[in-house]
């Protein structure tokens, strides 16, 4: 066990702020003034290009006080800004409170608070109480604050630290419930304590703490509870906590424990940070990010992992641990090609949020705040052209949310407050586009003023995150669950929608309206499909498409489903729809609204009035005011309906620490749907949605000719779209098909864009099975001269039809391009 050798004082802890120039700085002017500046920082070590000529640090006391600037948020600050002055007042106001009603001399056993039994059904109330503690010793420790530096309070603070350990949090102890706790954590928060308390306490206070964490959690790579490897966020939180263990222990052991972890240089490249993914959880080169094996979750567990990722980078950076910068690709990259187009105004996409979504106390919102922290501490420690793509990025995503930004913490907030004041970063903008992301099988599809995407699940995605009592109706989230968004309602995901939607009618969904019960209470097990075929196609990063072969988990439906995406509109396909449940609905839209509201829902011209719930036998088109117009390409049986609907956050949410409340929400929803009855087989759908199209442009489309389904049947889907002097033709063939415009020995997608000019044609293969595939189209026009072709790809025009031969062996699902000229 490592001992400290002498306590600090805080006149011999140097500042993070005295170090003449940061890396980034330091890395502008050159490998030579980077050594000499590293070489005139006593402790810090020198580390050149080949990895060689390093020094050991021996001032623990810099870390120690750089990690408390980290979480304070007090260096260098001089007259604090009204809004950290405001921070600082509930910060003190919120210590005041918890301080107040805690039991300052607890006897073994007891709760440190009533509203916090860590005894019985609730161990997460362990890690609550931890929490409470360290937010009552950050007023403590900071300047401004009404607690700052209270001889009595720091004695309670020291007494609680040792009553924590002896009853709680020993080596040996019990550990009931989430391993998650235990491991992790606890884990970061007794580390942040021990840094902030550490003059405070004894030795023998630090020792006891030090020897507990390294019982519980001895190695970043490994779950110790099940002996699986730590991944993706898992790894990267315990990575920190040993970082910051290594600190407080003035352990050269395991600050190398640490940054070994993030190298995974004891595994096989997969569990480790900087390493891209090929299978299981992490970041992948599509710019993916999985977790728990199948689920899509780049909003909450990839931001955590970049959100441990980054102050890990700041706490080693210059020290015998740090790393070359040619080593941290794949998080340098994850702001621009994981993050960035999955926000939206601000609005982290719901379809990227896992069971997350189910979190009262974590919106959309949240989740952008959170991966903008991270990025805005990222950027500090990295060079160009990194640091400036940051700073854009953060801008963007704080300065367009509609809700007010709240920091995480005060240094948190400090950043913002710069960056937001600097007139010479010029925020990214919202762009027209589409990015696919084979690995994860998710897309994001933007037009002017709107985005798009939809959420499909198969053998290899699972149907939707679930567990631990999160998220407990999200049954439906992985069978085509479709999110719009609109300039005209940013908020419609974050206020209130997931506990008071109808969890059987999620827009872009055909489901079972068999009778479910929640999920389960305990674990985090992911419900797998059993089809192949899911993903979809891109070509030129502007249009693209998604779809899937469904079978629902009940067993009782079947139906394939397609979303082709247009730079004004999304064109929806199913065919081969078979209910042998109760019934089934495919929904359209299913929009919330404030309670009371009059949403402006109109079908064929006719208003749907608050309460009403129609069927309708052959309905032309609709229109939601505000929203979208929608256009059905087909005669079938529908309802609309706008009705209030209730539910509390605690329905969906029962989770140890993230439970919601049992306060009753309302909002109104206006919804449009197709019924397919029990008993139904081979039906098919065909609508198309026009964001925010008015009434009159949405009749236009309904008698218009330019968007035209070709083929709809169980073994493809094909549309053709005319869009001014550009001509679309988009397939999904889920099983080989030797007619019309679009024929194909095996499954796969095709999009091809044609002018007079030329035509750019796309293919991919969703269900990966297949290392090659004919593939044969038929445009208006003949098209002789092919200007490229990825490699992968064997081009043969004859006339109007084009044969490619595409070899996609061990392509997982990615997008292949080919041009042709007149």
């Amino acid at each position: 066990m490592e001992k400290r050798t002498e306590t600090p004082t805080r006149a011999n802890c140097r500042r993070l702020a005295e170090i003449p120039l940061s890396r980034r700085t330091a890395l502008a002017l050159g490998t030579a003034a980077s050594l000499a500046i590293a070489a005139n920082t006593p402790g810090i070590a020198v580390a050149t290009g080949s990895g060689g000529g390093l020094e050991p640090v021996n001032d623990f006391d810099e870390l120690r006080q750089r990690w408390q600037d980290y979480i304070l948020g007090v260096a260098g600050l001089g007259v604090p800004s009204p809004a950290v002055a405001q921070r600082y007042r509930s910060l003190s106001s919120y210590a005041t409170w918890a301080y107040g009603q805690a039991d300052h001399y607890p006897d073994p056993g007891d709760d440190i608070w009533s509203d916090l039994a860590m005894r019985g059904p609730q161990p997460a109330n362990i890690t609550t109480t931890y929490r409470r503690i360290l937010k009552i010793t950050t007023a403590w420790a900071t300047p401004s604050t009404d607690q700052y530096q209270d001889d009595e309070m720091e004695r309670t603070l020291v007494r609680w630290y040792r009553y924590m350990i002896d009853s709680w949090y020993h080596a040996g102890a019990e550990h009931p419930g989430n391993w998650w706790f235990w491991e992790i954590g606890i884990p970061r928060v007794l580390g942040d304590l021990t840094l902030l308390l550490q003059n405070s306490l004894a030795q023998s206070d630090i020792d006891d703490a030090l020897e507990a964490l390294r019982s519980f959690t001895p190695d970043p790579n490994r779950i110790v509870v099940s002996g699986y490897p730590s991944t993706g966020a898992n790894r990267a939180e315990k990575i920190l906590a040993c970082l910051l263990r290594g600190v407080a222990g003035e352990s050269p052991q395991d600050m190398s424990l640490a940054r070994d972890a993030l190298l995974d240089t004891e595994g096989d490249g997969e569990n480790g940070l900087l390493s891209y993914s090929t299978s299981g959880d992490g970041f992948y080169l599509d710019g993916s990010y999985i977790h728990h094996l199948y689920i899509p979750y780049a909003g909450s567990y990839g931001k955590a992992a970049l959100a441990a990722v980054a102050p890990a980078i700041m706490l080693i950076e210059g020290t015998q641990w740090d790393l070359p910068i040619h080593l941290l690709r794949p998080i340098l990259n994850s702001p621009g090609r994981t993050f960035a187009p999955f926000i939206w105004n601000g609005r982290m996409m719901e379809t990227v949020r896992g069971r997350t979504v189910a979190r009262e106390h974590e919106r959309d919102y949240n989740d952008t705040w959170g991966t903008a922290e991270a990025v805005m501490l990222l950027a500090q420690h990295v060079p160009e052209p990194f640091h400036s793509r940051y700073q854009a990025h953060a801008k963007a995503w704080l300065s367009r949310c509609s809700e007010g930004y709240n920091p995480t913490s005060t240094s948190d907030l400090r950043r913002a407050e710069d960056l937001l004041q600097d007139d010479s970063v010029e925020p990214t903008t919202e762009q027209p586009g589409h990015v696919q992301y084979n690995a994860q099988e998710r897309m994001v599809h933007r037009g002017d003023g709107w985005a798009f995407t939809v959420a499909t699940s198969s053998e290899r995605i699972g149907r939707y995150g679930w567990g631990n009592g999160e998220n407990r109706f999200g049954w439906h989230q992985g069978d085509g669950a479709s999110y719009l968004y609109v300039e005209s309602d940013h908020g419609q995901f974050a206020d209130d929608y997931w506990p008071t939607v109808d969890p059987y009618r999620l827009p872009g969904t055909t489901a079972s309206l068999a009778e479910r019960e929640p999920g389960p209470s305990s674990g985090t097990p992911v419900p797998r499909a059993a089809n192949r075929w899911g993903g979809g196609v891109e070509l030129a990063r502007r249009w693209g498409t998604a779809g899937m072969d469904l079978t629902n988990d009940l067993g009782d439906l079947r139906a394939k489903k397609s979303w082709f995406l247009l730079d004004d509109s999304i064109v929806a396909v199913g065919s081969g729809i078979v209910v042998t449940g109760p019934g089934a609905e495919t929904t359209i839209e299913n929009r919330s609204f404030p309670a009371g509201a009059a949403p402006g829902l109109v079908v064929d011209g006719d208003p749907i009035a608050v309460g009403d719930s129609t069927g309708l036998d052959a309905p032309r088109w609709a229109h939601l005011d505000g929203v979208a117009g929608y256009v059905l390409l087909g005669t079938y049986a529908a309802r609309a309906s706008v009705a209030e609907r209730s539910g509390s956050w605690y329905d969906i949410n029962i989770g140890g620490d993230t439970a919601g409340s049992r306060t009753v929400q309302t909002r109104t929803y206006a919804t449009l749907s197709l019924t397919h009855p029990s008993g139904t087989g081979g039906d098919r759908y065909r609508y198309m949605i026009l964001p925010g199209a008015s009434e009159a442009t949405t009749r236009e489309h309904a008698s218009s000719t330019t968007t035209e389904v070709l083929r709809d049947d169980p073994r493809a889907h094909v549309v053709r779209a005319v869009r001014g002097a550009r001509w679309f033709l988009f397939a999904h063939v889920f099983d080989a098909v030797d007619d019309g415009l679009v024929r194909a020995d095996h499954p796969c997608a095709v999009l091809a864009s044609w002018t007079r000019w030329g035509v750019r044609i796309a293919v991919s293969d969703p269900s990966r099975s297949d290392s090659q595939v004919s593939i044969g189209i038929t445009l208006p026009d003949p098209y002789p001269k092919p200007s490229f072709a990825d490699r992968r790809l064997t081009v043969t025009p004859a006339g109007k039809d084009v044969e490619i031969v595409a070899d996609l062996d061990g392509a997982e699902g990615a997008s292949f391009e080919a041009a042709l000229n007149a």
